[in-house]
């Protein structure tokens, strides 16, 4: 997601927003940032599919399934995997080259949203930031980087 703004100063930002698929680390999350393995999801996984498979195969013959339980485990099932989609985190760029004269110079701020929905308005709002006072918020995710 690239988004192209001009401040009142003159100077062109180019704001860009990319998913991360790996948490990034920071410095508060340094003493839980051990990654371990996926093999416990797996296993819970397998384990899972194991029971249903079995849950299936020893139901009796007489027993009448409504139609809206399967959907209903299949959205059980799906939970998850759709709230980590939806949550994952993304990197906010907002960067200019500076102006022409060399009196404003370049900048890079950076920052970390999650969510897909909440990075559109965090980019509106740095747009409309940047287009009032040539700068992103202070108080927003992002912070200037050297």
């Amino acid at each position: 997601m690239n988004r192209l703004v001009q401040g009142s100063d003159g100077r062109d930002w180019v704001i860009r927003a990319q998913m991360e698929w790996r948490r990034p680390a920071t410095a508060d999350d340094f003493e839980h940032d051990v990654a371990a393995s996926y093999a416990p999801g797996i296993a819970m996984g397998v384990v899972a599919l194991t029971l249903a498979i079995v849950l299936i195969a020893w139901m009796p013959e007489d027993v009448v399934v409504p139609s809206w339980v399967p959907l209903a485990l299949l959205l059980v099932a799906l939970f998850f995997p759709l709230r980590w989609v939806l949550r994952r985190p993304w990197t906010i760029v907002a960067e200019t080259d500076g102006d022409a004269t060399g009196e404003r110079p370049s900048e890079r701020w950076v920052g970390t949203v999650r969510g897909i929905f909440a990075v559109r308005g965090e980019v509106h709002r740095i747009a409309k930031s940047i287009q009032r006072h040539d700068l992103p918020d202070f108080d927003g995710p992002l912070h200037p980087v050297e």
